[in-house]
């Protein structure tokens, strides 16, 4: 069964879920500090994830190995410096074009994917690659010129965001696959060593840098807790469907996570669609459509 599209929609669905939460709590934390808290929070349910999902196989934990450790430690840092740079984009003027930039990480991941992994896709699969990343531009309502891209450092920012997240969903499968066991178990079990360390170099930064911000998330716990429970089951849903599916066809699918974002938008305020967004949601669909049903 496909069961890394059922995977990749609850990925989508959380991660829009969740980003509505982090822009709240950014109100609160300092940016640092509201990334911290997707990965603390989140760290406990992973664990009680990994153990439901390991009682349930009659197999060996898996063992780990230098390759496995190599990739997740990258993918761990990749994750870090992807979100960084869209964050120094925001210091640059234009930073909406840096933040479609990011945006183009589906194509990112097909392109690296296919150069260093050998993780070749069919025709239609670029297709479906290739007008789902216009689809997300048009609904990101940026017009940019050749030259904004030339002289706009946030412009190479948000390029840099996009390939720092492509490589870390890229790594992610690898990392899953070096486990060689059930491909359930070593999502689960790389999801779990990923947000460790990941949490354990963001609270190393706030004791060091921002001290202060740890009275603050406790303040602000039920917040934190919401992002950190959405987080978790989103990433759940990229880890598993990276691990079953290659990468490059589980982030194609994964950009219905802009149509639910604008959705929710428009449900919550009653706000008016466009016909620059119902042309950007269509070609979202037609990439979903040829992704699913031709490629």
């Amino acid at each position: 069964m496909n069961y890394w599209i059922y995977f990749t929609l609850l990925a989508a669905t959380m991660q829009a879920v969740r980003t509505a939460g982090q822009k709240q709590l950014s109100l609160e934390l300092s940016p640092m500090a509201a990334t911290s808290v997707r990965y603390l929070f989140a760290l406990p349910f992973a664990v009680v994830y990994l153990y439901s999902i390991y009682s349930t196989q009659n197999i060996e934990f898996p063992t780990f190995n230098s390759k496995f450790a190599l990739y997740v430690g990258i993918a761990s840092i990749s994750q870090i410096l992807g979100t960084a740079f869209l964050v120094a984009a925001f210091s640059f003027r234009n930073f909406a074009v840096a933040t479609s930039l990011s945006k183009t990480e589906a194509i990112q991941v097909a392109i690296v994917g296919a150069l260093i992994f050998s993780a070749s896709l069919t025709f239609l699969g670029w297709l479906s690659v290739i007008i789902g990343v216009i689809g997300v531009v048009i609904l990101s309502k940026v017009k940019f010129t050749v030259n904004d891209l030339l002289r706009n450092p946030g412009a190479g920012y948000g390029i840099a965001s996009g390939l720092g997240l492509a490589v870390t969903t890229l790594l992610i499968r690898e990392s899953s696959l070096a486990l060689n066991t059930d491909l359930f178990l070593s999502a689960a079990v790389t999801l779990v060593v990923m947000i460790s360390v990941q949490s354990i170099l963001s609270v190393i930064y706030l004791f060091l840098k921002e001290r202060e911000q740890f009275a603050n998330i406790f303040n602000n716990w039920r917040l934190s807790l919401f992002v950190g429970i959405t987080s978790v089951l989103g990433s759940i849903g990229w880890f598993t469907g990276a691990s079953l599916q290659q990468a490059a066809y589980v982030k194609a699918l994964g950009q219905v996570e802009f149509f639910i974002t604008l959705a929710l938008t428009y449900k919550v305020f009653n706000e008016k669609i466009t016909k620059r967004e119902y042309f950007g949601m269509t070609l979202i669909v037609l990439s979903v459509l040829i992704l699913l049903i031709w490629a």
